[in-house]
C-alpha cells in the first residue's frame, strides 16, 4: 500500500499526483472523495456568518471537482472509470444549525448526477453515497469537533448525541459502520455495479427513506 499526502483543495497537486499515479499505473479505475473538512454544526441561521456558511459549501465542492476532473482525464481516454462521492441526510433534511454543511452534500449529489451526464458516454460512472453519521468516526476525524458544539447545546457528548439519534431517528435503531459503507463503495465501484451511474446510495440506516 502506498500513501500520498495530497491538498485536495489545490488543483495543480492535484494533477500532479494524478500523474504520478499515471506514470505508475498507466490507469485511473476509481476515485473517492472522502475528505473531511472542519465547519461549523449547531449554531442557528441567525447566529451563523456567512464565512461559515460558505466553507464547506466552497471547500466539498472545489475538492470533488478537483478531483474528478484529475482523474476523468484519463478514465475517458480508457474509457471506463469510477467516480465516488459522499453526502449526508443533511442533504435533503430541513432542520436548524447545518445549513452550511447540508448544502455542501447536495451539492455533492447533484455534482455526481451531472458528472454521470458529462461523463457516461465515456465510459465513466458517478455515484455519491449518502451516509448518515458513523460513531466510529469521533475517534479519528474532524468529525468529533464538528458535533461538539451540537451536542452542548443539548447537553449531551457527541457520543450520547449519535447514540440517541440512531435510537430515535433510523429505522434499525443503530447507525452505519466504516466497515459498512466500505463495503458498499467497492461494490459500487465494480464491475457488479456496472448498471449504476448518476445515483444517490443510501447508507443511512432508515434515518432517510427514498
Amino acid at each position: 500500500m502506498e500513501i500520498a499526502v495530497v491538498d485536495a483543495l489545490e488543483a495543480a497537486a492535484v494533477d500532479a499526483h494524478a500523474e504520478a499515479v499515471l506514470g505508475r499505473a498507466e490507469r485511473i479505475d476509481v476515485v473517492l472523495n472522502a475528505i473531511g473538512l472542519k465547519h461549523v454544526q449547531g449554531k442557528s441561521f441567525v447566529e451563523q456568518s456567512l464565512h461559515e456558511f460558505e466553507t464547506p459549501l466552497i471547500g466539498y465542492a472545489r475538492a470533488h471537482f478537483i478531483i474528478a476532473k484529475a482523474a476523468s482525464r484519463a478514465m475517458v481516454r480508457q474509457q471506463s472509470g469510477v467516480i465516488l462521492a459522499l453526502s449526508t441526510p443533511g442533504s435533503v433534511l430541513p432542520g436548524p444549525g447545518f445549513m452550511g454543511y447540508g448544502v455542501a452534500c447536495a451539492a455533492l449529489e447533484a455534482m455526481t448526477r451531472h458528472l454521470a451526464g458529462e461523463l457516461g458516454s465515456s465510459g465513466v460512472r458517478a455515484v455519491c453515497l449518502r451516509v448518515d453519521a458513523i460513531p466510529e468516526a469521533l475517534l479519528r476525524s474532524h468529525s468529533r469537533e464538528v458535533f461538539a458544539e451540537a451536542a452542548a447545546a443539548h447537553g449531551l457528548t457527541p457520543e450520547s448525541m449519535l447514540a440517541a439519534h440512531a435510537e430515535r431517528a433510523t429505522l434499525l435503531g443503530r447507525l452505519p459502520t466504516l466497515s459498512q459503507v466500505a463495503e458498499a463503495a467497492a461494490f459500487f465501484a465494480s464491475e457488479r455495479a456496472a448498471a449504476t451511474t448518476g445515483a444517490i446510495v443510501n447508507l443511512t440506516c432508515g434515518s432517510r427513506v427514498d
